[in-house]
């Protein structure tokens, strides 16, 4: 038996370690903030998910950064958050191919948040996703002490991360610094010009 399970840690030590993005990767926050908060919060917003061709997008509608972050904080604090949906794509992609890689969510999110955050991974990724990690969004009322000044540095100092994918463009480069290789999700607001199931192929076939 000794031996089986020494053979068993062998094959899982060498899976693929793969850091999730959360909003926005594995559901679609933006998306439902600006139907389902902003744009009834503000009728006259004629703003289309897919104008958000810059994220934060506090120019694109029309306000101030603090007043966009202060909109989708609550978005986060409400129930409405907790009951979102993931990704179909991404979750059917899970269930096919979860158990072939390690994984992490790596998000950065106010600290307010993360509890939210955390508990909105482990109930729709729980069987796959094990440890939450984030790298606090600054926020102007609070002073908590920086370990890591972006996403970059904390997998460099986290040291077991294969592979980062995310929807934003300065993320993966900042993970590519830190030796970890990068996959874009696509959004309005990247470059990304592959299709959802062309970056979940990549994990398949280069990695």
């Amino acid at each position: 038996m000794d031996g089986l399970a020494k053979e068993a840690d062998l094959i899982e030590d060498a899976l693929l370690t793969i850091a999730w993005d959360v909003d926005d990767v594995l559901n679609d926050l933006m998306r439902l903030w600006l139907e389902h908060a902003w744009r009834p919060a503000n009728p006259d917003c004629s703003v289309r998910y897919e104008d958000l061709n810059e994220n934060p997008p506090n120019n694109i509608i029309g306000v101030k950064l603090e007043e966009y972050l202060t909109s989708l904080d609550s978005f986060r604090l409400s129930g409405i958050y907790d009951d979102m949906k993931p990704v179909e794509e991404i979750k059917d992609w899970f269930l096919v191919n979860g158990n072939k890689y390690r994984h992490i969510a790596l998000t950065a999110v106010p600290i307010a948040a993360a509890p939210l955050s955390a508990r909105w991974v482990f109930n729709n990724f729980g069987p796959w996703i094990r440890t939450f990690h984030f790298v606090p969004s600054s926020r102007e009322q609070e002073r908590i002490p920086e370990y890591d000044k972006d996403k970059g540095e904390y997998l460099k100092w986290l040291g077991k991360v294969d592979v980062l994918i995310d929807d934003n463009e300065t993320n993966i480069r900042a993970a590519r610094t830190a030796g970890v290789r990068g996959i874009l999700v696509p959004r309005p607001w990247n470059g990304c010009n592959n299709t959802l199931s062309e970056s979940l192929a990549i994990l398949g076939k280069e990695l």
